[in-house]
């Protein structure tokens, strides 16, 4: 089962800090730190087989871990249903695992880690120098556009006001799905995240009573957003970007 407890390195988010290191340590128990075998870490059936507890200590394993795997099997049906028995469902298969990776981090550290965003940006370069999804000039635009838009925001933000508004993590998520999704996908996943995020907020400080001076992680409305784009592109592009 997916219970990784991984030491939280930061980096990716502001820029500074170290390394938020996806391999080591192994994916162990949370209370007695045993290293987990490859068999307690199936997807959905190792939680159930072991009935979610831990195998060496019996400790009551969060059933988090089974709702983002079976969500993860979710989207994976509808990637696979959207594009069929082709190339171009491995690869956004390998661009929505990411994605739902970068959002749990994200909620739980506030973190975007280098070690995913970066690669992720390469790897949408590297599928369109075929135009799987988009010619490769829409997508090398869509890179650097990405990452300017909300560079500049942050600026902006930071200069009126003098805090930092978002990390430069988002920076780096944006012009990766601008590398898979191109330039005109741009102003879609943008206004998405914002409209979605800004309701989300106000709910958490009306509701959850939740102070504004606690940060509210950006990437996984990004991510939600990047996804939503990849399934329905074309004809939000259409509503958004009528030219």
């Amino acid at each position: 089962m997916e219970g990784a407890v991984r030491r939280t390195r930061r980096r990716g988010a502001g820029g500074g800090g170290p390394r938020y290191n996806l391999l080591v340590p192994r994916s162990h128990c949370p209370h007695c730190n045993t290293p987990l075998r490859i068999a307690d870490n199936i997807p959905l059936v190792s939680w159930l087989v072991l009935r979610g507890r831990c195998g060496h200590c019996g400790t009551k394993i969060s059933a988090r871990y089974p709702v983002v795997e079976a969500l993860t099997a979710a989207l994976s049906a509808v990637v696979a249903y959207k594009f069929g028995f082709t190339t171009t469902t491995l690869l956004a298969l390998v661009l929505t695992w990411t994605l739902v990776a970068l959002t749990f981090i994200d909620a739980d550290t506030t973190l975007l880690p280098d070690d995913l965003t970066l690669p992720l940006l390469w790897l949408g370069l590297g599928a369109n120098v075929m135009g799987t999804f988009v010619p490769l000039s829409d997508a090398v635009i869509g890179a650097i556009a990405g990452y300017l838009v909300l560079w500049s925001i942050y600026w902006l933000f930071k200069l009126t006001t003098g805090k930092e508004g978002m990390g430069y993590g988002d920076f780096k998520l944006l012009a990766a799905l601008g590398a898979w999704m191109g330039w005109k996908a741009l102003l879609p996943i943008v206004l998405l995240s914002s409209l979605v995020g800004a309701v989300v907020g106000i709910v958490l400080i009306v509701l959850a009573r939740r102070g504004r001076e606690i940060p509210i992680p950006f990437g996984p409305y990004l991510a939600a957003a990047g996804f939503i784009v990849l399934l329905a592109g074309d004809t939000l592009t259409r509503w958004f970007v009528p030219l």
